[in-house]
């Protein structure tokens, strides 16, 4: 039988290789340089970026501490931390800035108190419950919400939300931190919202669908699988309105006036750490004079409160965060 075939057939020739030519090597071995060299040039300007970020925050924190000690020079740290009155610019002088802090802590609370609960239900919504056309008409609108400029939402808590409390609270006077926190506070649900949605949305759907086959309801499922699952980013998105918060200016300025008034009542007028640096950044105090320091010891206690916040975020990510 065999021998109708040709032995060749069931022979398998070896496939001859031809060696590349010297030519060919150089080609190839140039274009392996000059990818490494793209790559390297690549490597060196996303490398230079993220160390500009860090030189930056590092020149700003030298500027502070650098103006804040000739400060302290004349100013003990004791009085500054202790005092209850903010007068730097008075005759009969006093350098306490608890009456900022307390300005800054409860215009924040007011606006976190709006922002937060309001911006996780939007999340919420968005992310488990909205169509596909609601939430593309809806994230415009929100992302328009952030977008409007700072001095408009202060003058509508000055012209609009103002009066419209004081039908309620008659006794309101005409700058107060409730309105200015108020407004602070809208302002701040487009940022909540967004981080904690895309937060939520990042969840596997497996454990969406696990829940669902244990018999849980889309909300259940909502606020029992998801947002837990969800909660590191939910925390950032929270620690991102807190230092948003603390660090406005505008609003503050414009709603809630500018009067150092140690208080913990959001309806009386009281001036924050930014707007205090604003009034000052634009009077006629000379450079160089104790009164014009007082801005940079008053920005230095500013940073050191929302790296705080920003320590506390950071841990809370880490402990509760979640890989999939």
């Amino acid at each position: 039988m065999l021998a109708k075939y040709p032995v060749n057939l069931f022979i398998q020739n070896p496939v001859s290789k031809e060696l590349p030519s010297k030519k060919e090597y150089v080609g190839k071995l140039g274009y392996s340089y000059r990818r490494k060299i793209h790559e390297r040039f690549i490597e060196s300007i996303l490398f230079l970026s993220a160390l500009l970020s860090v030189v930056i925050m590092l020149a700003i924190i030298m500027m502070l501490v650098k103006e804040s000690v000739v400060f302290f020079k004349h100013v003990s740290i004791w009085e500054f931390l202790t005092d209850t009155q903010w007068t730097p610019l008075f005759d009969d002088a006093h350098y306490g800035i608890l009456p900022l802090v307390a300005g800054t802590v409860v215009s924040s609370a007011v606006a976190l108190l709006v922002a937060l609960p309001l911006g996780t239900i939007i999340a919420i919504y968005l992310s488990e419950f909205a169509p596909f056309a609601v939430r593309e008409i809806a994230k415009p609108f929100l992302e328009l919400l952030g977008g409007i400029p700072t001095v408009v939402y202060g003058y509508f808590a000055l012209l609009f939300v103002t009066p419209l409390l004081q039908l309620i609270f008659p006794e309101l006077p005409g700058f107060s931190l409730l309105s200015a926190g108020l407004v602070m506070g809208i302002m701040i649900i487009p940022y909540v919202s967004s981080m904690t949605e895309d937060a939520m949305r990042a969840v596997p759907m497996q454990l969406r669908e696990g829940s669902y086959a244990m018999g849980a309801t889309r909300f259940q499922t909502a606020l029992r699988v998801v947002t837990p699952a969800a909660f590191s980013g939910i925390a950032a998105a929270y620690i991102l309105g807190i230092s948003r918060a603390v660090g406005e200016t505008m609003v503050v300025a414009i709603a809630a006036g500018m009067q150092p008034n140690l208080t913990w009542n959001p309806m009386e007028p009281a001036a924050t750490i930014t707007a205090y640096i604003v009034q000052v950044s634009l009077g006629d105090l000379p450079h160089g004079s104790v009164g014009y320091q007082t801005i940079f010891a008053a920005g230095l206690t500013l940073l050191l409160i929302t790296l705080i916040f920003n320590i506390i975020g950071h841990q809370l990510r880490k402990r509760y965060r979640e890989i999939y």
